[in-house]
């Protein structure tokens, strides 16, 4: 792997870390899962790095956190989030990521634009919010239809940033078409 993928595979995590800085929201209908705006930065992974090199820059990520790093919303870090409610939140980071790089490696004939956002639909929401449905089944103990009303409540949010991810792939590759791995 080239120097330059091993400093945008670092950035990147970096920039899911800081992201985790910014406030969660806590609701009491998904069983403590908060809303924050890792999944924003989980997107842009895949997006910009491509499917294999996002999902590695969230692996990083992830094992800096289970080190023990704060890096999640509310301060969170350590062994102990494998074992909380979000916890097929936080595994899903990974597919999400490189099935959203994969997605958008496949719409090379559209626009930017529009081939993020359904990267950033598809990878950062569907794939996401089925690992976090199958987490919250696991551990908080809900049916299917308990877990997938529980999630609902985030889809606005992460539609707001799949469409914030379209707009930041875009203007990358406006600036630089050479950020977008997929049209490099």
């Amino acid at each position: 792997m080239e120097s330059r993928a091993i400093v945008r595979i670092a950035l990147m995590a970096a920039v899911i870390g800081v992201l985790g800085m910014l406030p969660g929201v806590m609701l009491p209908i998904a069983m403590g899962v908060p809303i924050t705006a890792q999944t924003l930065g989980v997107m842009l992974a895949g997006i910009i790095l491509g499917p294999r090199h996002g999902a590695l820059a969230v692996l990083l990520f992830l094992f800096v956190v289970l080190l023990g790093a704060p890096l999640l919303s509310g301060g969170r870090g350590g062994l102990g989030v494998l074992f909380g409610p979000s916890v097929g939140f936080l595994l899903g980071f990974v597919p999400a990521a490189f099935v959203s790089g994969m997605v958008m490696e496949q719409l090379k004939r559209l626009p930017v634009f529009a081939a993020a956002l359904v990267a950033a639909v598809v990878g950062g929401i569907v794939v996401e919010y089925a690992c976090g449905v199958v987490g919250l089944m696991a551990i908080a103990r809900m049916s299917l239809a308990q877990a997938l009303l529980a999630t609902a409540i985030f889809i606005p949010g992460d539609l707001l940033k799949a469409l914030a991810t379209a707009f930041v792939a875009e203007a990358s590759y406006r600036g630089y078409p050479a950020a977008i791995a997929s049209r490099a």
